[in-house]
């Protein structure tokens, strides 16, 4: 007799525990959450960046729901792992997190990335609370801004109070000191830590033998794409033409689904 093969979310919960880091690269529409899937990425993540500026709305002011809503409608479907950042869960009500959450488990999502905005910690402890008992099985991955905003007081405490709520991980963008990874992944006593890749920060490498379980990439790709389509515009203009690497127009067109345009 076989075993049934894990479900997706158990899936997602195990790339946590197991295995190299989870390198997690982060999409802002369907076109480049499959062409990053396509190289044989397993998950994937969403930037609220992305989400917002592509929306032509700020990022962190819980504007996008809709919007973050709407494009995990469109990649929960696809074969892949997806996490969503859903910022603050676009609500100070941990009831309506909690159906948003439960919304996004609906159509496929795996994860949701919940950040604190160093708001006060038993509000956001709440949060993690009702999203635990509206979607069950949907890992939640706890963000403090306290490196992020500020200057790190307070990271341990208000870890220790996600995790209690019910938290499967915990991510602390903004940290880059080696030794301070280190030392909070220790004393998370087998939670999964995640942190933000930063180019002048540790490597991916490096980050593993830290004891990180999980490596974001933000809003870096979605940053970077605009910088080379500037970049490129910019170059023609000037006689020159554009270098590095570019997806054909039927690599983009096959996944977004479109028309020729």
């Amino acid at each position: 007799m076989t075993a049934d093969p894990p479900t997706a979310p158990t899936a997602f919960a195990g790339l946590h525990r197991s295995g190299p880091p989870l390198l997690l690269p982060t999409a802002w529409d369907h076109a480049s959450a499959r062409l990053f899937a396509a190289q044989g990425f397993t998950a994937i993540g969403t930037t609220s960046l992305g989400v917002a500026a592509a929306a032509g709305l700020p990022d962190g002011t819980a504007s996008t729901r809709d919007e973050t809503l709407r494009l995990a409608l469109t990649l929960g479907a696809e074969p892949f792992l997806l996490s969503v950042d859903a910022e603050g869960g676009f609500s100070d009500d941990p009831q309506e997190v909690g159906e948003f959450a439960r919304e996004l488990a609906a159509v496929g999502a795996v994860g949701i990335n919940l950040e604190d905005g160093l708001g006060p910690s038993a509000r956001h402890a709440e949060k993690i609370a009702a999203v635990g008992s509206a979607a069950p099985g949907l890992f939640v991955n706890a963000r403090t801004d306290t490196y992020w905003l500020g200057d790190g007081e307070g990271t341990v405490r208000r870890l220790a109070a996600y995790v209690e709520a019910g938290a499967d991980g915990v991510f602390v963008p903004g940290l880059t000191d080696p030794a301070t990874i280190a030392a909070l992944a220790a004393d998370l006593d087998g939670v999964p830590l995640n942190i933000l890749y930063a180019p002048h920060g540790p490597s991916v490498a490096h980050l593993a033998d830290l004891g990180v379980r999980r490596i974001s990439l933000g809003s870096l790709p979605y940053r970077r794409a605009l910088g080379a389509a500037v970049e490129a515009v910019v170059g023609i203009r000037a006689g020159r033409a554009p270098q590095g690497a570019m997806p054909s127009y039927d690599e983009v067109r096959e996944p977004a689904g479109g028309a020729p345009g």
